[in-house]
């Protein structure tokens, strides 16, 4: 075990806001839960707890770069895994045996609620007696194999600021029920103090970006945080900052060494939550089934335009019939830019890209490069990632502006014009 287990107890009070938020998480995956202020934060503790210093993880290219830089600041080596190049699902098949034989752990990342292959992931791991752990954060209602996501790995992590909307947030699930006392401590032991301002922060933000939204002044608010020196990414990928990374990696492992990185998009990340935010986040759990059967209906939608993936992407393992209620559906266009361009123009915002991929991103200073990188560079470059509570918009903009659906890649699937 990486993290050291903590005597005293760290489960939440029975009946506390956080307890709540735990016992509802446990009854939708059947295991033990610990609350978390972000997902990101519950994924260095998971990695610091099954994995020593030093050790190398699977992962994929099409990721947020945050979770690259939490692996780092685990003290962890990251793996680029090859990828389908239409949905961005780890290709088990491609990996190099030498790559497996050199794993301390696998990482998902289910992204946008795609499930990644769990039970064969699952099989793999246990032949090589390593952990599989599940970022969750776009799948908190994806399941495959009959089961949820999330319900798979040693360790799974999930985000409440997507489904659930509360913006801030997360759950570590943990497959072992005699591990959660020691995780909660562990969590509980790199929590930073609540901070008034945060809070205060906090409440506010829903009513101010509504403001945004309903003044149409996207561009004049995004122009005011530039000059104030607050703009984070001007690009889709953060600055890497390389010498000063190698520099942090000097600390590692140390969350607060790779701060200026992991906190990037989410200041509040390790912040201890306070009862304003643990309230909003109890809400947004409330409504979640409505959420995700709105997802599902909105995915069902965009699956038959004409730049859906080939069938089977988007849809549930053995149920075909049925999509997975995807926090973001990737539609897969030719030219991805003009289509931002085109949606931005009626006011739908396009977020959550990853390109281009870790290892492009990154370089083999800072990570394993994928020894089959072409599926996720051709995914990175025309995945649309779109709400599927906007479908109708969506579809109907794509339509006007004439966006044309991305070819096969590199011969592979069925040709689509």
């Amino acid at each position: 075990m990486a993290m050291r287990e903590g005597a005293r107890p760290g489960s939440a009070r029975p009946g506390s806001q956080p307890g709540r938020l735990e016992e509802t998480m446990r009854r939708r995956l059947g295991r033990e839960c610990v609350y978390v202020p972000s997902c990101r934060y519950g994924l260095y503790v998971a990695l610091r707890h099954w994995c020593p210093p030093g050790g190398k993880v699977l992962m994929s290219p099409v990721n947020d770069d945050v979770v690259l830089f939490v692996v780092l600041a685990a003290g962890l080596r990251p793996v680029q895994a090859p990828v389908n190049p239409l949905d961005a699902t780890l290709d088990i098949d491609a990996v190099p045996g030498e790559v497996w034989g050199s794993l301390s752990a696998v990482l998902t990342t289910n992204l946008y609620g795609n499930p990644d292959p769990a039970p064969g992931l699952r099989r793999r791991c246990d032949a090589l007696g390593i952990p599989l752990l599940e970022d969750a954060a776009h799948a908190i209602g994806s399941d495959i194999g009959g089961r949820p996501v999330g319900a798979w790995g040693d360790a799974s992590v999930f985000s409440l600021s997507k489904h659930v909307g509360a913006q801030a947030g997360g759950i570590l699930s943990v497959a072992d029920p005699g591990l959660r006392e020691a995780l909660a401590t562990s969590c509980e032991d790199l929590l930073l103090p609540r901070r008034a301002a945060s809070e205060a922060v906090y409440a506010v933000r829903p009513y101010a970006e509504a403001a945004v939204r309903a003044l149409r002044l996207r561009r004049a608010a995004r122009a005011a945080v530039r000059l104030l020196g607050l703009m984070e990414r001007e690009e889709i990928r953060m600055p890497l900052r390389p010498r000063e990374l190698a520099r942090a990696g000097a600390e590692a492992p140390d969350l607060g060494a790779y701060d200026p990185w992991v906190r990037v998009d989410m200041h509040d990340y390790r912040l201890r939550s306070g009862p304003l935010r643990l309230a909003r986040i109890g809400r947004g759990l409330d409504r979640l089934d409505e959420v995700l059967a709105a997802c599902r209906a909105g995915t069902e939608l965009l699956l038959s335009t004409p730049w859906a993936p080939p069938a089977g992407a988007g849809r549930r393992a053995g149920h075909p019939d049925r999509a997975q209620p995807l926090f973001r559906v990737p539609l897969l266009v030719a030219d991805r830019d003009a289509a931002v361009a085109a949606l931005a123009r009626r006011g739908i915002v396009v977020g959550y890209l990853y390109d281009p991929p870790l290892d492009d991103y990154a370089g083999a200073d800072f990570t394993d490069v994928s020894p089959v990188p072409e599926g996720a560079r051709w995914f990175a470059r025309h995945a649309l990632p779109v709400d599927p509570l906007r479908a109708r918009a969506v579809a109907d903009v794509l339509e006007e502006c004439g966006a044309r659906p991305a070819g096969p890649p590199w011969g592979r699937g069925p040709s689509r014009g």
